[in-house]
């Protein structure tokens, strides 16, 4: 995800990435079997049935982080897995190093002898930051004077820099991609709101939810396995 940006006045920021359509994201098409399509017309055809339901997919996410990919690639293998449809996850076949291309994603399926390629990427990200101040810490030193009932205290305040509350829209564009026909045969756009808190970790649980939610529509599609 984009990295917020804090404001001047340090109350609230948004951060917006997103590409214009979901089918900009057809681009993908391009970078995986370089087919081309008129601009504005969908690539999407309808599958033969002699090919469903698909039963070896190669898996790929396109993220800027490669630990990202790694992340929701392992979800969707695990669910494809449990209703019996064959998957490996293209982080499982490249490192950070691996130049994303054509070429690259092409070898995989030409080695793994995948029928259909299942790809995800960002469609919208609207990230909303909320500062929050911390409570500070105090100390007390309390020492006796010379005179009666008089006493000299010293206060020592303790302030932590402020922290950052962080509300995620997220919208993630996935395509299943016919390896015979060299294009689109179905898409789906999931929509998630996403809280993440300063004094808590990454919630992983994002991973698999987007996963379950991907792979229970291509199931519904007939697309994959039940």
């Amino acid at each position: 995800m984009r990295s917020l940006l804090v404001s001047a006045e340090g109350i609230d920021v948004t951060s917006n990435y997103s590409w214009r359509k979901p089918v900009c994201f057809l681009s993908l098409c391009f970078v995986i079997f370089a087919v081309a399509a008129p601009q504005g017309a969908s690539a999407q055809e309808e599958p033969p049935a002699s090919e469903l339901p698909y039963k070896n997919v190669l898996v790929i996410f396109l993220s800027d982080s490669f630990d990202v990919r790694r992340y929701l690639e392992t979800e969707i293998v695990k669910e494809l897995e449990k209703g019996g449809t064959a998957a490996v996850r293209s982080t499982s076949m490249m490192n950070s190093r691996v130049p994303v291309t054509t070429e690259t994603f092409l070898a995989m399926v030409d080695e793994i002898d995948a029928d259909a390629v299942l790809v995800t990427q960002l469609a919208h990200l609207e990230t909303k930051g909320t500062i929050v101040d911390m409570s500070p810490q105090s100390t007390y030193n309390i020492r006796p004077t010379w005179y009666y009932n008089v006493w000299s205290v010293e206060l020592t305040e303790y302030v932590a820099p402020q922290a950052m509350n962080l509300d995620h829209q997220l919208s993630l564009a996935t395509q299943l991609y016919s390896v015979q026909q060299q294009a689109a045969v179905w898409a789906m756009e999931s929509n998630s709101k996403i809280h993440t808190a300063f004094d808590k970790g990454p919630d992983y649980s994002v991973f698999v939810k987007e996963a379950n939610n991907i792979v229970r529509e291509l199931r519904k599609s007939k697309m994959v396995a039940r």
